[in-house]
């Protein structure tokens, strides 16, 4: 007989879902952030003037890694939720069994 599994635990819905959003904005801002400069940088070369870094930080990699990170939350919410949902009737289900 398989040991009785455990009642799921909503309290740590929210941590995982924040602790997952955060390391996706990151990695989304860090990529985004890269081929902003990149871009500036080839841009301004072609345009010979001198590259406005900023450009890239306010105009690229801020608003797709806000973007990102908010299709990340909501994502990460929705399946964190059915998750526990679908723990919760496995746990019951074996309680009857």
């Amino acid at each position: 007989m398989p040991p009785a599994a455990r009642p799921p635990r909503w309290y740590a819905i929210p941590v995982r879902v924040l602790l997952v959003t955060f390391i996706g904005t990151l990695i989304s801002f860090a990529i985004s952030l890269l081929l902003g400069i990149v871009g500036t940088v080839i841009v301004s070369s072609l345009r010979h003037v001198h590259p406005n870094m900023t450009e890239a930080y306010r105009r690229i990699a801020l608003p797709s890694a806000l973007a990102a990170g908010s299709i990340i939350f909501v994502l990460a919410l929705i399946m964190e939720i059915r998750h526990y949902r679908q723990s919760k009737t496995l746990s019951a289900i074996e309680r009857l069994g």
